[in-house]
């Protein structure tokens, strides 16, 4: 793709960026099949391919309307169109740097804006979003339908962190919205870890890892929250005291990992952002690695657990994102879980951090058919890998959702 970016811009190292994305696009349109968004509407301007165009136009100095800005915040930024993609195109880097120009140049209503600045303000703040979800909770079985499907029953209470110390010791992201809304996930992940002989520790400062701020267009708010996380990590780091930060939200993991691109124009934090990135591991990474020593660990317990018949979705941010696909599904299955087929497993649920609030109906469409297609195979549970997921999905079915290493951490008890 030819381009002709405009002076302010072209020079910048976003602009540079934005340029070699848009010419390693060549039009082909493989990438319209995989996305969601575009099989809904059938509107070639929301789908990757027609935002790539607005996008360009843009930056080539053309009129910004609330045109543009309506395709691009239609947009789940799934990246389904990325593992479709021949030429490799980064997309949802292309989208996050016109996103903020965007922002800058069309003025939203001041609901949008109130609203935006509302979830931005509550969701990465665990103390004001845990007071808040916990008096929602209270009252929610007098809320009206839609508000009530909103705020999920409560989910796997936190059993007890391992106090076992060992040599092995790898850090946990606690994030925001995890900890008051599944805190078993993160103490699972400890007790199953603690098994193979590593300790699961925490960082007091560490926090948000601001992704939900980034994508909402607040970037330079979202790269503080990742400077505070890389300050909090920074002396465990730097000691070599923790051999992998381990994230147990794909949604958190995928930003985390990207620490170092979105820093790497920082004079302060480049290098410490790469580092970070380097030693951020998604939980299915680390049990990968150590599946041999699981099953040893089943075997020595003369572990038989029944088969469970298990549905897996894979979160966008986990198969497209971070590019790690086939990895929980081998971890289940050789532990011994019934896995089902899932038809278009590719596609999004509709989740996409704050997207089911900003863009319910297309939401709920992709969540109707994600069911369907987890339902398709009679599960008796299904297991995500990413806590917005998990809750989203929960409001569409009666299947009980959890987070895979929470079952692994129930088989692991149950042997």
């Amino acid at each position: 793709m030819q381009t002709k970016l405009v002076d302010f811009i072209k020079n910048s190292p976003q602009g540079q960026e934005a340029d070699a994305i848009l010419r390693s696009c060549v039009h082909c349109g493989f990438c319209l099949a995989t996305c969601p968004t575009y099989q809904i509407l059938g509107d070639e301007l929301d789908s990757p391919r027609g935002r790539i165009y607005l996008m360009k136009q843009m930056l080539e100095g053309q009129p910004v309307t609330q045109k543009t800005q309506l395709h691009l915040d239609r947009c789940l930024t799934c990246r389904a169109c990325e593992t479709t993609c021949p030429s490799g195109v980064r997309y949802g880097a292309l989208v996050d740097i016109s996103r903020g120009i965007v922002e800058k140049r069309v003025k939203r209503s001041f609901r949008s804006d109130f609203v935006r600045y509302t979830l931005r303000k509550i969701l990465p703040n665990p103390l004001l979003f845990n007071t808040l979800f916990k008096a929602g909770q209270a009252v929610r079985a007098i809320l009206p339908g839609k508000l009530k499907s909103k705020i999920p029953p409560k989910l796997s209470p936190a059993k007890l962190w391992p106090t076992e110390q060992h040599t092995r010791k790898m850090l946990a992201l606690d994030g925001c919205v995890q900890p008051a809304m599944a805190p078993n996930i993160n103490a699972a992940t400890a007790r199953v870890l603690n098994n193979l002989g590593i300790s699961l520790i925490t960082a007091a400062n560490a926090g948000c890892c601001g992704a939900v701020t980034f994508h909402l267009n607040a970037q330079e708010e979202g790269l503080d929250y990742m400077r505070r996380n890389i300050d909090a990590w920074w002396p465990l780091v730097a000691q070599s005291e923790v051999e992998a930060i381990v994230v147990t939200a794909s949604g958190c993991g995928v930003t985390v990992k990207d620490y170092g691109h979105l820093l790497q124009h920082d004079p302060v934090y480049a290098k410490k952002a790469a580092d970070i990135s380097a030693l951020a591991k998604d939980i299915s990474e680390i049990i990968h690695a150590e599946l041999e020593n699981i099953k040893l660990l089943l075997d020595k317990h003369n572990g038989n657990a029944r088969k469970m018949k298990l549905s897996f979705h894979s979160p966008c941010t986990l198969q497209h994102g971070m590019k790690i696909r086939g990895v929980v599904e081998d971890i289940l299955i050789n532990i011994g879980f019934d896995l089902t087929s899932v038809p278009n497993s590719h596609l999004c649920c509709g989740s996409a951090g704050t997207y089911s609030i900003l863009q319910p109906d297309l939401s709920q469409q992709l969540l109707k058919s994600k069911v369907l297609a987890l339902e398709s195979g009679k599960p008796e549970q299904i297991a995500t890998a990413n806590i917005g997921c998990l809750v989203h999905l929960q409001s569409g079915t009666a299947v009980p959702v959890k987070h895979w290493i929470e079952l692994l951490d129930e088989y692991l008890l149950s042997v």
